[in-house]
C-alpha cells in the first residue's frame, strides 16, 4: 500500500501515542462492567473520537443503556438518558421557560430551565417510539449542536454525542426515522446475542452485589483535542478514492454501480457516508498505533457507515437480500487501487 507522504509534526506524534494508551485505558474500564461485545465498544469509542452520533440496535437486555452509561463514567463525561414515548415533548428534550419569582424584588421573569440534552453523552431510549416532531428536536440538537426555545438559543455543552436505540422486534406504535435523518448517524452499530461463554460470565458477575469501580481515563478537554488530531492525520489519494468508490457503487442506475445494486437497491448512499468512512477510518488507524489511513481501515467500517444509508428495493425483500450481504458484495465488488510498492 502507498502511505500518504505527508505525516504528522512531532507534538502530533506524540498526541498520538497518547491517544492510542487512552484508547486502551478506556477499553480496559468499560469492560470491566460490559463482558465481550468489544466491536461494539470499538465503534462506540470511534463515534466519540470523531464527534459523530450513532445508532444502537439490539433487542432488550443487551447493556445498551449500561454500555453508554458506562463510557460517559469512563470519559469523564455527563450523562443524560431520554425515554422516548409516544406523548414526550420537544420541550422534554430541550428544556423550556418557567415563570419564576425573583425572592429579593418579587418581580416575576422567564427563566428557561434546561432540559436532559444538555449533556455530554445523551442517550435516546427507543427513539423511534416518539413522533417525528420531537424526534425533529434532537435531531436539531445533533445538527447545530444548540437549541432554540422561544426564539432564544442556547448553545449545548461541548463534547455532545447522542447515542439512540433502536428495538427491532417491536414495531407496532412506532415512528420509523425518515432516511434523511438516519443519515445524520455516523455509525448503526447492532448489538448480537453473546456468545455462551461470555453469556455465562455476565450472569455470573451481575449476580453478585459487587460494583465494578469505573475511573476516568480521558476528559472532555482532552477527548476535543484527540477530535481535532483525528482530522489532521494524512489521508493517502488511493485510500480517499477507495472510499468514495464504495459510496458511489452504492448508488443505482449509476456507471459506478454493479449489477446487483441495481436490482437490490432503491437508494445508495449520500456523501456523509463518504466523509464518515474516512473520517472513522482515522479514528481507527490512531487507535491502532498508526498515523496513516489504510483500505483495511475503510473496509473494517464499510458496514456500520452503510448498513442504514442503504434502501433496499422490493426485489431484495422478495429474495430476502439483506443490507449485510449487499455490504459484503460491495467490498468484494470494488477493489482496492493498484498503487505503486
Amino acid at each position: 500500500m502507498n502511505e500518504a507522504t505527508d505525516t504528522l509534526p512531532p507534538g502530533d506524534l506524540q498526541r498520538a501515542e497518547s491517544l492510542q494508551a487512552d484508547y486502551a485505558r478506556a477499553v480496559e474500564q468499560i469492560g470491566r462492567r460490559i463482558i465481550g461485545q468489544r466491536e461494539v465498544i470499538h465503534e462506540v469509542l470511534l463515534t466519540l473520537l470523531v464527534g459523530g452520533n450513532s445508532l444502537l440496535i439490539g433487542v432488550p437486555g443487551l447493556a445498551k443503556t449500561l454500555l453508554i452509561e458506562t463510557l460517559s463514567q469512563a470519559l469523564d463525561l455527563s450523562f443524560a438518558r431520554i425515554q422516548f414515548t409516544p406523548d414526550l415533548m420537544p420541550s422534554d428534550i430541550t428544556g423550556t421557560d418557567l415563570v419564576q419569582e425573583d425572592p429579593a424584588t418579587g418581580r416575576r421573569e422567564l427563566v428557561f430551565h434546561k432540559g436532559p440534552v444538555f449533556a455530554n453523552v445523551v442517550l435516546a431510549d427507543e427513539i423511534n417510539r416518539t413522533p417525528p416532531k420531537t424526534q425533529a428536536a434532537l435531531l436539531e440538537a445533533m445538527q447545530e449542536r444548540r437549541v432554540s426555545v422561544q426564539g432564544e438559543s442556547y448553545v449545548l455543552p461541548a463534547p455532545f454525542f447522542v447515542f439512540a436505540t433502536q428495538n427491532p422486534i417491536e414495531l407496532e406504535g412506532t415512528y420509523p426515522l425518515p432516511e434523511a435523518q438516519l443519515d445524520r448517524f455516523m455509525f448503526n452499530i447492532v448489538l448480537q446475542y453473546p456468545p455462551e461463554d461470555e453469556e455465562l460470565e455476565i450472569v455470573r458477575t451481575t449476580t453478585t452485589d459487587h460494583e465494578p469501580d469505573i475511573r476516568p481515563v480521558i476528559g472532555a478537554r482532552e477527548l476535543l483535542a484527540y477530535q481535532h488530531l483525528v482530522r489532521r492525520v494524512p489521508l493517502a489519494d488511493p485510500v480517499a478514492g477507495y472510499a468514495l468508490a464504495l459510496v458511489r457503487a452504492t448508488r443505482p442506475d449509476t456507471p459506478a454501480a454493479p449489477e446487483f445494486v441495481n436490482r437490490w437497491l432503491a437508494y445508495g448512499a449520500s456523501v456523509r457516508a463518504a466523509q464518515f468512512l474516512v473520517l472513522g477510518g482515522k479514528a481507527r488507524a490512531l487507535t491502532q498505533g498508526r498515523t496513516h489511513v489504510g483500505f483495511e481501515d475503510i473496509r473494517a467500517l464499510a458496514r456500520p457507515v452503510l448498513r442504514h444509508r442503504l434502501l433496499r428495493n422490493f426485489h431484495a425483500e422478495s429474495e430476502q437480500i439483506g443490507v449485510e450481504q449487499i455490504i459484503d458484495d460491495l467490498i468484494k465488488s470494488v477493489p482496492s487501487p493498484v498503487t505503486a510498492a
